[in-house]
């Protein structure tokens, strides 16, 4: 699934089954580069969490195995866990530990060597160093995501797990976090992130995965997916309302919309010919006339839907 020289993560023919026989994840293989961001998309219960269960630790596979920076995560837990910060989407925190106290602990309990200057400069990145003795359980949602990410930052991993990191925080505040994500891959960290906010993929990732109902349907380079999916709808504004679609446009395969008053042809922005120049003379052939048109874009999400749509 790629051609990625030297992964820091690689997951090779992973399964997980539960007891019940339900298989939440099957015959996984993804590999992730040292460095990049990549985003994880998919619907709810399409296995996203799992998978960063697995990958962490926290979670049995059935089959399969999991390399992180060269460390199996079955075979060598410790290696490869101390690699991995994890911020997961329920907010755990000690609600009556101060910010300074929880994070400082976090850090503790991966055996490494007290650091106040790092503890200091994490909750600096992380706007939180005014809010340091404050009791977590005083903080608004949005700050308390913010805690969660420095204490996985604490330890100092190669790799961040972010599962939904921005999910029930304001748009402000999401924008915030995507500054934080883009400083810490700045610094080498590779960040893994999954999100049901297109747009969070869409502005940060460098690659994009899209997993439903267990198995990874698509893995590619955003700007290339953005090209490879992507299609253009160019709207014509009628003149005059029509019943239907004239046989002879019947090649474009267009859609007649709003009461036949609109026109909507859509087409591959990838191919050497858009069809537009025959299509409107072909228009003009049939007596249809219009009286403006505009063009828009295919987005993300646009793509996303088509690729899980059952």
């Amino acid at each position: 699934m790629s051609s990625i020289a030297s992964p820091i993560i690689s997951v090779s023919n992973l399964s997980k089954t539960y007891g019940s026989g339900f298989t939440a994840l099957n015959n996984i293989n993804l590999d992730i580069a040292k460095g990049e961001i990549f985003a994880l998309l998919g619907p709810n219960g399409a296995g996203k969490t799992t998978l960063i269960s697995i990958i962490c630790g926290i979670a049995n596979l059935t089959t399969g195995t999991v390399k992180v920076n060269g460390h199996d995560i079955a075979k060598d837990y410790r290696a490869a866990r101390s690699l991995i910060g994890l911020v997961p989407q329920e907010l755990h925190t000690d609600a009556f530990e101060s910010v300074w106290a929880t994070v400082t602990f976090s850090r503790g309990l991966f055996g490494k060597p007290r650091n106040p200057a790092l503890i200091e400069k994490i909750l600096k990145d992380l706007s939180l160093w005014d809010k340091k003795d404050n009791n977590i359980i005083t903080l608004s949602g949005g700050m308390k995501r913010r805690v969660m990410i420095a204490k996985a930052l604490s330890h100092e991993p190669q790799i961040l797990f972010l599962d939904e990191p921005t999910a029930g925080v304001d748009v402000e505040l999401r924008k915030g976090m995507w500054e934080v994500v883009r400083e810490l891959r700045a610094a080498g960290v590779t960040v893994i992130l999954t999100t049901h906010y297109i747009e969070e993929a869409e502005e940060m990732a460098d690659r994009i995965g899209v997993i439903n109902k267990g198995e990874i349907v698509l893995i590619e380079q955003k700007s290339v997916l953005m090209q490879k999916l992507g299609q253009k709808k160019l709207k014509l504004y009628l003149q005059g309302r029509i019943d239907a679609i004239p046989v002879e446009l019947a090649p474009y395969k267009l859609e007649l919309l709003d009461d036949g008053t609109e026109l909507v042809y859509t087409y591959d922005t990838t191919s050497e010919r858009s069809g537009i120049t025959s299509l409107l003379s072909d228009l003009r052939a049939a007596g249809i006339r219009f009286k403006d048109l505009d063009t828009t874009q295919s987005s993300l999400e646009d793509i996303f839907v088509s690729l899980v749509r059952t």
